[in-house]
C-alpha cells in the first residue's frame, strides 16, 4: 500500500508501480511531509492511468521522436516521409536531451521564440509545427505525457505579410513570356512537357507519371491518375487530385503530333527518357528548363511556377474558383482562394454597373 514515510532526514514516497513492482522515491533534503503527500498523489493518478515512468527511464524528445517517425515510415510515400524525418533531424535540437514528461505548454512556446530568434521562414515553422504536433501526440498515446502541450501554445503570429512573403517565391509568367519560353525549346518533348505545365496546370510528377491511356481524346482532357516521385510512382495523394483537366483544341493538336514523335515504351508513358523509363526531374530542370529561361531572359523560377502561371490565367479571365480549384486538384476551394487571393482584383466596378443594370434595366 502506498505511504509516506521518512528515512534519515527525508521524506520518501513509497509505492507500488501499474507493473507491481515496489518502488521508493526519496525527496531532495528540505522537503516537507505535505509536498511528499502531493507528490504520492500525483504517482497515484499515474498509476491509475498506466502512465507512470521511474525518471531515470523516461525517454527523452529525441528518442521519442525517432520511434515516431520510423513508425510512420511504413504508410507515407516516400517524399513526405522524407519531410518528416527531415524536421526531426534538423529542427528539434532545442527540445532533444528533454526527458519527454518535461514537455509542457512553456517548453513549446519558448521553442517558437527561440526559432522565430533565428530566421527560421513563417511557413516552414508552421509545417515542423505540425510534427511537432504528431510527436507529441505519439507521446500522448503511448501514455508518455497526459496531453499534448502544443494545442495550448501560442502559434507564431505574422504582421499580415505572409502572402506576401510567400508570394516571394512564385513567379507568374505573362502571356508574351510564356509564348517566348515555348518558342525556344526545340526539343519537341521539353517544348510539349512545358506546354502541358502551363495550359494544364498539373504538377511535375503528374506529368511525369502521364500515361497515353490518361489521354482522352474524345473529351480533350488529361486523367491524373499517378505520379511520380522519388523514383517511384503513387496513386494521386487525394480524392481531389484524381482528376479530369481540360485542354484547349490547339494544345490536343499539338499532343497529337508528339505522340506520333514519342519513343514507344513499355510504360506507355507521355514523356518517357532516352530508355523509355521515368524522366528525371533533376535533368529536366538543369538542362533544359533552365536554360530555355536564360536564352530568353527569364527570371529564374522553379517548373512548379508554370503551375501557377496555369492558375493566374484561369483567375485573370474570370474563372470560379470552384472550377479552378477542381483542374488544380486542391482539397476545396478555400485552399485556392488562400493560395492565389493575391492575385483576385480588390475591386471590379464592371461588376457593381452589371449589377445595376440587371435591376434597373
Amino acid at each position: 500500500m502506498a505511504c509516506v514515510t521518512k528515512k534519515r532526514g527525508r521524506w520518501c514516497v513509497d509505492f507500488y508501480d501499474q507493473h507491481g513492482k515496489r518502488r521508493l522515491k526519496t525527496l531532495k533534503k528540505g522537503s516537507t511531509k505535505k509536498q511528499a503527500t502531493e507528490m504520492l498523489r500525483g504517482i497515484e493518478k499515474e498509476v491509475q492511468r498506466g502512465a507512470y515512468i521511474p525518471v531515470k527511464e523516461t525517454p527523452t524528445f529525441k528518442e521519442v521522436a525517432e520511434k515516431w517517425v520510423e513508425y510512420k515510415k511504413p504508410n507515407l510515400r516516400i517524399s513526405t516521409w522524407s519531410v518528416y524525418e527531415g524536421h526531426v533531424r534538423n529542427h528539434f535540437e532545442q527540445l532533444n536531451e528533454l526527458r519527454i514528461t518535461s514537455m509542457q505548454t512553456a517548453t513549446i512556446e519558448k521553442y517558437i521564440r527561440e526559432k522565430q530568434d533565428k530566421g527560421i521562414n513563417i511557413l516552414t515553422l508552421r509545417k515542423v509545427l505540425v510534427t511537432l504536433g504528431q510527436i507529441l501526440n505519439y507521446a500522448v498515446r503511448h501514455r508518455l505525457l497526459q496531453y499534448n502541450p502544443l494545442r495550448e501554445a501560442e502559434r507564431p503570429k505574422t504582421n499580415g505579410t505572409e502572402t506576401s512573403s510567400e508570394q516571394g517565391k512564385i513567379t507568374i509568367l505573362q502571356p508574351p513570356q510564356i509564348k517566348a519560353l515555348l518558342d525556344s525549346v526545340e526539343d519537341s518533348k521539353y517544348r510539349m512537357l512545358f506546354t502541358m505545365a502551363v495550359f494544364s496546370g498539373a504538377r511535375q510528377g503528374e506529368l511525369l507519371g502521364l500515361k497515353w491511356e490518361d489521354v482522352d481524346w474524345k473529351n480533350n482532357q488529361i486523367h491524373i491518375q499517378r505520379t511520380y516521385n522519388n523514383e517511384n510512382f503513387f496513386d494521386t495523394k487525394t480524392r481531389q487530385s484524381n482528376r479530369r483537366i481540360d485542354l484547349g483544341i490547339n494544345v490536343m493538336a499539338e499532343l497529337r503530333k508528339w505522340k506520333l514523335q514519342c519513343p514507344k515504351n513499355d510504360l506507355g508513358l507521355v514523356f518517357p527518357n532516352a530508355a523509355g523509363g521515368p524522366m528525371d526531374h533533376h535533368n529536366m530542370r538543369y538542362r533544359h528548363f533552365i536554360p530555355a529561361l536564360k536564352r530568353v531572359e527569364l527570371p529564374k523560377m522553379r517548373f512548379h511556377d508554370l503551375r501557377h502561371t496555369y492558375a493566374s490565367l484561369l483567375i485573370a479571365q474570370g474563372e470560379n474558383p470552384k472550377y479552378i480549384q477542381t483542374q488544380l486538384g486542391h482539397s476545396n476551394p478555400t485552399v485556392t482562394l488562400n493560395v492565389y487571393a493575391h492575385l483576385m482584383k480588390p475591386s471590379n466596378p464592371e461588376s457593381a454597373e452589371k449589377l445595376e443594370r440587371s435591376i434597373f434595366g
